[in-house]
């Protein structure tokens, strides 16, 4: 009767277990989905155990610590998932399509929809090749200093404009040292970055290249300011055997695989902001170069952000406060030059066809809410009695003021519009200009917008933007 009793009560156990083994994988499955973390990384985040998900599906008992970690780890970031879970997530700066930390974004944005918007507009228009060429007319002014030339990419993107910018400074600097790093949250970003790198260090063989998802903030030390996320920390070294641009590129497409799992963004149940999943650095450089870059290299404890170019290229949100733009991203940026160094910010400017296709539909919008002057006065605010170690040039509007176009043919626009272009020129004014999803689905529904769109290209005969500039420099020591 005893060894009866006995039985019953274990299976009883064993059906309990597994109902709360299979109750417990539901709610990690639907949290996984919903604030798109890889299972493998929910398993280390929460009890420091990648294959934890995995254990359960095949079977294996949770103990009851275990499970109260669980819980309370869901109980804690369940909220953030719930913007996801309902397609929605924040608004991206307007660089690159990529998401970084921004201000709350309007209702009814979704990231994805926006990345498509992203890949349509830069193949399509020339703003990044007129962005980097703007840049390189910096470098004139810079005056690197052993063991390295230091630049920093506030948000590097598809990494079009660091690639150029890497070329000029070869042409400048053909045998100098080169330490890179490149800030970005997004996993395809980093992935279309990286693919563009072998050419670089083919090259320019002497370089370091760095890429990390941590915040303003924390990029230019490569250090996480809180102590959880700094325990959290994936630092990862590459050496790249070989001398080939095709065998660097095979070796960095290997990476992938470790980018899918470990380059993710949640959103943050309190400001809705993207957050890394975790922080990771991540580092390449040529093997048959070590020697000489060694003493470049970062190492967990041992980083200098002494940078002597900052590229600021559309790092925040237009519509964004001027509070913000100098607090959260350009202040934090300006504090890690270098005497001597330079931050180049850049940044839409309106005043455009582009802005006229807008108005047309929105009549009154102005996306463009703070000009370079008024980020300028805001961020010398911030920095206090530090800001008179800083030059702060705005430049004229002759000088600060470039314009970059969508590409046409010439016969494009001269007469019927064809709907290819209309639809693109249409998608470039709206993705400027950072109009949300709840507030298209009106216009689009009547045909408005390619009226309008179709009135301004024969208009002027084309589209182009209007982008800004603004300088800040650290003066150097005196001598």
């Amino acid at each position: 009767m005893r060894t009866a009793e006995r039985q019953g009560r274990l299976e009883g156990q064993v059906r309990e277990q597994t109902g709360t083994s299979d109750q417990i994988l539901g709610e990690i499955r639907d949290y996984c989905r919903a604030t798109q973390t890889a299972e493998s990384t929910f398993g280390r985040l929460v009890v420091n155990d990648g294959k934890l998900v995995s254990r359960l599906r095949d079977g294996a008992r949770i103990t009851t610590g275990t499970l109260d970690k669980v819980r309370n780890y869901l109980s804690e970031h369940r909220s953030a998932a719930q913007p996801a879970a309902g397609g929605m997530s924040p608004q991206p700066k307007r660089g690159n399509g990529a998401l970084t930390v921004t201000e709350p974004a309007p209702s009814g944005f979704r990231f994805f929809d926006n990345r498509q918007k992203y890949l349509l507009f830069v193949s399509t228009c020339s703003e990044k090749t007129d962005v980097a060429n703007r840049i390189s007319l910096e470098l004139g002014s810079l005056q690197p200093a052993p063991p390295a030339l230091r630049i920093f990419d506030a948000g590097v993107g598809d990494g079009t404009v660091l690639s150029r910018v890497m070329r000029a400074l070869h042409a400048r600097f053909p045998t100098m040292p080169l330490y890179a790093v490149a800030k970005e949250i997004s996993y395809e970003d980093v992935r279309l970055m990286l693919e563009k790198m072998a050419d670089r260090l083919f090259e320019h063989p002497a370089t370091v290249l760095v890429v990390t998802n941590l915040y303003y903030a924390e990029a230019p030390w490569l250090t996480p300011r809180s102590a959880t996320a700094a325990q959290s920390l994936i630092w990862k070294d590459v050496a790249l055997s070989g001398n080939t641009a095709h065998g660097f590129a095979e070796q960095i497409r290997e990476l992938e695989g470790f980018l899918a799992e470990n380059w993710r963004a949640g959103i943050s149940p309190t400001t809705g902001n993207p957050v890394y999943a975790r922080p990771i650095v991540l580092t390449l450089r040529r093997e048959d170069h070590s020697f000489l870059l060694d003493p470049i290299m970062p190492r967990p404890g041992r980083v200098m952000a002494d940078y002597d170019l900052v590229i600021a290229s559309q790092p925040y949100r237009a519509r964004a406060s001027v509070e913000f733009k100098a607090a959260k991203v350009i202040g934090p940026l300006v504090r890690s030059l270098r005497p001597g160094g330079r931050l180049i910010g850049i940044h839409s400017h309106g005043n455009d066809p582009g802005m006229e296709i807008v108005e047309g539909v929105w009549p009154g919008d102005n996306p463009f809410t703070s000009d370079r002057h008024a980020i300028l006065r805001q961020v010398k605010h911030e920095l206090g009695a530090a800001a008179r170690y800083y030059n702060f040039n705005a430049s004229s509007d002759a000088r600060s003021i470039f314009r970059y176009h969508m590409h046409t043919l010439p016969d494009e626009v001269s007469g019927p519009i064809g709907t290819s272009t209309l639809f693109a020129a249409w998608n470039a004014a709206i993705y400027v200009a950072q109009i949300e999803d709840v507030r298209l689905s009106d216009v689009v529904r009547d045909g408005r917008y390619l009226e309008a769109t179709d009135r301004v290209l024969k208009k002027h005969g084309g589209l182009w933007f209007n982008d800004e500039t603004y300088v800040i420099s650290r003066r150097r020591a005196p001598a």
